[in-house]
């Protein structure tokens, strides 16, 4: 039961709804969820930590930055939620509206940025 309470704590904050949502696309730099909602560092590593705690979230260390994905988790209740993000949460305005700022700002973002190339770029 403390995981599952775990798990709908880390989905009760707007901000962790929209970072979830952008990670739908795939995995993302810390600095990425910076830029497309505008927060800073700290509030948005606050927040992947409760999601992290949520078991929603993985995390891996590249250089000075983090790196975030959507777990993959045996727990059908976790399974059902990743389902819902990517089917529901990402067709929201919200959603739809981060989705378009982490796309313009992929598309003018340094090269070199957080230790790894943009999507699309060579």
């Amino acid at each position: 039961m403390k995981t599952t309470a775990q798990l709908f704590k880390a989905l009760s904050e707007p901000i962790r709804l929209r970072i979830l949502a952008l990670l739908t696309s795939g995995e993302r730099c810390v600095c990425d969820l910076m830029a497309a909602l505008n927060l800073p560092q700290s509030t948005i590593s606050r927040h992947l930590s409760f999601l992290r705690n949520g078991g929603l979230v993985t995390g891996r260390r590249g250089g000075q930055w983090m790196y975030y994905q959507l777990s993959i988790d045996d727990n059908p209740l976790s399974q059902q939620i990743t389902r819902w993000l990517r089917d529901e949460l990402v067709a929201l305005p919200q959603s739809q509206e981060d989705q378009q700022a982490l796309t313009a700002y992929l598309a003018t973002k340094d090269k070199k940025a957080c230790g790894r190339k943009a999507p699309g770029h060579q």
